[in-house]
């Protein structure tokens, strides 16, 4: 059973290219807090290291560790599959540790419905505007204008689900970005008063959308 000296979870989501995977790796050089490493089906990139970025497996592994149920959550992104194990993530937590997760918002969403009695903040991550998004992505391993072109529009499905998650944070600058996330995960666990303005994110959403 759970106890007051377990870990925390905390996930941050975004659309791509918004800089979640970085800001992921700065939190975790905070004393106590780990990240859980995903299981995909994708290649690897070139800056990359198999085991320690991803544990990347074929279609036929993905699928024995479903029918094995050993997913805490796992989702289908650009036709390649992502999961969490369960285990190391509840032993991590178990043993005090802080787990943090880099995933969607379908993985998001399964984590939160498995009702694991951990506290759980969630964060999703967005980019100044769609033009600085579209600039990110450009400048990325894929160059491929019909790859870019994908991501975009899959923004513009995935900004939708911010609603479902306790805070917003704009990437902006990477340095303030961490902060404020930082800064709001160390206010839920001291309970302390937060800063944080849902008006200002509610209209930075409406920029986006509109």
């Amino acid at each position: 059973m759970p106890t007051e000296n377990d870990g925390i979870m905390v996930i941050l989501s975004s659309p791509s290219g918004a800089g979640k995977t970085t800001l992921i790796n700065l939190l975790s050089k905070q004393n106590n807090f780990e990240i859980s490493i995903s299981h995909t089906t994708r290649k690897s990139r070139p800056n990359e290291i198999p085991n320690k970025d991803y544990y990347f497996i074929n279609n036929d592994e993905f699928n024995r560790l479903i029918n094995n149920q050993e997913f805490l959550e796992y989702a289908k992104v650009f036709n390649n599959y992502y999961g969490t194990s369960r285990t190391p993530v509840i032993d991590k937590l178990n043993k005090g540790k802080n787990v943090l997760f880099d995933i969607d918002w379908q993985g998001a969403d399964q984590i939160k419905n498995k009702d694991l009695d951990y506290k759980l903040i969630s964060f999703f991550i967005l980019p100044p505007s769609k033009e600085i998004l579209f600039e990110r992505l450009s400048n990325r391993d894929m160059k491929d204008k019909l790859i870019v072109k994908e991501r975009m529009e899959q923004f513009e499905r995935d900004v939708l689900h911010w609603i479902n998650y306790d805070y917003v944070v704009i990437n902006d600058n990477l340095d303030k970005c961490y902060s404020r996330i930082k800064n709001l995960v160390n206010a839920e666990i001291n309970n302390d008063s937060k800063d944080y303005d849902p008006e200002f994110i509610r209209k930075h959403i409406e920029k986006l959308t509109s």
